[in-house]
């Protein structure tokens, strides 16, 4: 997969539990979960405002694009 959630470092870097998150976001716990440990395929624009909102950070820092290897 070429893009990489990386919700799981913004979280810890803003000392913030998957409750706490899912309370501020609006989402139930599996579902945050799941994005959480990126067995997701898709995420709605409005659930990324919402969690750079709580988390006060930019989709960037949240998403990375990382290239897949060429055998």
């Amino acid at each position: 997969m070429a893009i990489i959630l990386r919700l799981d470092r913004v979280m810890a870097d803003r000392k913030m539990s998957l409750n706490e998150l899912s309370e501020k976001v609006g989402i139930a716990n599996v579902n945050l979960s799941r994005i959480k440990t990126g067995k997701i395929s898709a995420i709605r624009f409005s659930t990324l405002n919402a969690m750079c909102d709580a988390l006060h950070c930019q989709p960037g820092e949240l998403l990375e694009f990382q290239p897949d290897e060429m055998e």
